[in-house]
């Protein structure tokens, strides 16, 4: 067996700079336990780092800034320039230059995951619009990622210390959704769930609650038919197999009796349906985990937050949580020097 000595690397890219992704890594990082616990690599630029550390008066935040992974140091936070120069840090402004950045962070992140120099990615929040363009689509991390690493099965999981939700569908205009609730897709994000749930969250036998898609999950067939017709024989067949998995319950009941607390696991069809309740029982220490790729990917639960950046207003819970539950998911998948 070979036993890692190290700390577990974990990667932080930096995201929108003029949004608040900067400033809630920097809080998380001054955590002394996850100094202790893993090794964080920002990949972003020195002078945005520089730039928040001076307005929030975090003079204790020290870096070090590595030219690549190779020249990573175990006992510091670690920071590589994914650009040349980095833009005008323009906190609450739209910029492409910031876009530019993001993406080349997430880039570079990508190839030292690949390199198996990361054993983990966190990823602060961006904003699609000053990414995406007709040479390079951009729908969000999940997607991309997805891409990069050639994975199509895979499950938007968020997850907190209350619920775990997973999503059927994911970002799709709200008029498509219906055509994508089918039996494959369902049992495909069933099967990612169990699997993670075993794997990567220590769960033997996982339980899980199927939401319905329609109001009161279609009542017989009186709201829809989805619910009857491709939800219920799923649910079935997988109990059939020896699953512990129920439904198709209707979301408002459900979340409003607490029912979630029931579960180890809840499927949602679509974004919302998911993330409304998630987000409101959650939102202060949530986390998106991306299910079903050959790497560990999590995130905080919040996009950029151009309202409140660069005020030192944003709370850093979400992001610590995703730090944390990265590491939590290496050290179950790995074999590691103990107290390292």
């Amino acid at each position: 067996m070979n036993i890692k000595k190290n700390k577990p690397v974990i990667g932080i890219s930096i995201g929108d700079i003029n949004g608040i992704g900067a400033e809630v890594t920097m809080k998380a990082l001054q955590d002394s336990r996850l100094q202790k616990m893993v090794t964080p690599v920002i990949y972003g630029h020195g002078k945005a780092i520089t730039y928040y550390r001076k307005i929030m008066e975090m003079n204790d935040f020290n870096f070090m800034q590595i030219k690549s992974i190779e020249e990573i140091h175990h006992k510091k936070t670690n920071v590589i320039n994914v650009v040349q120069e980095s833009p005008e840090v323009m906190p609450g402004v739209e910029t492409r230059e910031a876009g530019n950045m993001a993406l080349a962070a997430l880039d570079q992140a990508i190839v030292d995951l690949k390199s198996q120099h990361l054993d983990a990615l966190v990823t602060a929040p961006l904003n699609k619009s000053n990414i995406n363009s007709a040479e390079t689509p951009f729908i969000g991390h999940t997607e991309y990622l997805a891409d990069a690493f050639e994975t199509k099965k895979n499950l938007m999981f968020m997850v907190s210390e209350d619920m775990r939700i997973g999503l059927v569908t994911g970002h799709l205009p709200l008029k498509e959704v219906v055509a994508n609730i089918t039996s494959e897709a369902i049992k495909g994000k069933l099967k990612i769930m169990l699997k993670s749930l075993t794997q990567d969250f220590g769960i033997a036998k996982p339980k899980i609650a199927v939401l319905g898609l329609n109001p009161h999950a279609g009542e017989d067939g009186l709201l829809g038919t989805e619910e009857q017709e491709i939800i219920l024989p799923v649910v079935k067949e997988f109990k059939e197999r020896g699953e512990l998995v129920f439904g198709p319950y209707p979301s408002d009941g459900f979340f409003g009796m607490m029912h979630q607390k029931k579960f180890d696991g809840v499927l949602a069809m679509y974004h919302d349906q998911g993330l409304i309740p998630f987000k409101t029982i959650s939102f202060e220490n949530g986390v998106n985990f991306t299910a079903g790729l050959p790497i560990i990917r999590t995130s905080p639960d919040h996009g950029t937050a151009y309202n409140i950046a660069g005020k030192n207003a944003a709370n850093e819970g979400s992001m610590r949580t995703a730090i944390f539950l990265a590491h939590d998911i290496i050290r179950r998948k790995g074999d590691w020097e103990a107290g390292s």
